[in-house]
């Protein structure tokens, strides 16, 4: 397995025990000082990972378009998630990250829509995208461990 999965596989295995060990009211709970909850952040990496590999690449992405409308950049919470749509999510933690290893090694990524992030660092190409994706899910999941001790 390349590396760069490794990393994310990692990282969604911690956000799948996070899922398992909070309850619905707790992974929809916003504390004071945050603008999101658990199950937002752990939504958007998600989401972020289908625009980042799959949108930038011209290609169409696994999910559906309105998750990633509920869930992508510059969006927060607009009331409580379900326990169906937090299933969802479980399920999509696994599928999405074995839907883009399955696709990397199938060659699908040919071409690359250059994006700045708002970090200012430019993506280039796939790889690049895919390093970005993992730091991207790791900043979240840090925000995930800190929302935790608050619920």
């Amino acid at each position: 397995m390349n590396s760069v999965f490794e990393v994310q596989k990692t990282i969604r295995e911690i956000l799948l025990k996070v899922l398992d060990h909070h309850s619905l009211e707790q992974l929809n709970k916003i504390p004071p000082g945050f603008n999101n909850n658990i199950i937002w952040n752990i939504a958007h990496c998600i989401a972020s990972q289908q625009a980042l590999v799959y949108k930038l690449s011209g290609l169409p992405v696994t999910i559906s378009e309105a998750f990633i409308a509920k869930y992508r950049k510059d969006t927060k919470p607009e009331g409580d998630v379900s326990q169906a749509e937090v299933d969802e999510i479980r399920t999509l933690l696994s599928t999405t990250l074995e839907q883009v290893q399955k696709d990397f090694a199938a060659g699908i990524f040919v071409q690359y829509n250059e994006y700045t992030t708002s970090l200012g660092y430019t993506l280039k190409n796939i790889n690049g995208a895919l390093d970005f994706n993992n730091y991207h899910e790791g900043v979240h999941t840090g925000i995930v461990m800190s929302i935790r001790k608050f619920v």
